[in-house]
């Protein structure tokens, strides 16, 4: 079924960008409902919004042991360097 920038194919829809912000609510009850929403711009999907029970890809590797969580947090990115020329220029100096 298609209908003004909607398409319904067995529990999943397409919606645009338009569509999903002027009938959100509705939207929302149908993915609260059970049902998947494909968020399309110009035709092409972009995002998805699936129901919070739905295991994401990587909780469903998680749930099976093929995937094991980080245990510690990501570093913190270094300090930038302060240089007064082209980073070409430090690079021919490094190989020197």
């Amino acid at each position: 079924m298609t209908t003004a920038g909607l398409m319904t194919t067995g529990g999943q829809m397409d919606v645009g960008i338009r569509e999903l912000r002027d009938g959100l609510s509705r939207h929302l009850a149908d993915v609260r409902a059970g049902g998947t929403i494909t968020i399309t711009d110009h035709g092409r999907p972009i995002a998805r919004i699936v129901p919070v029970e739905v295991p994401t890809a990587l909780e469903r590797l998680i749930a099976d042991g093929r995937v094991t969580p980080a245990t510690r947090r990501k570093r913190a990115a270094p300090e930038p360097i302060k240089t007064a020329g082209p980073v070409s220029d430090l690079i021919d100096e490094q190989r020197r």
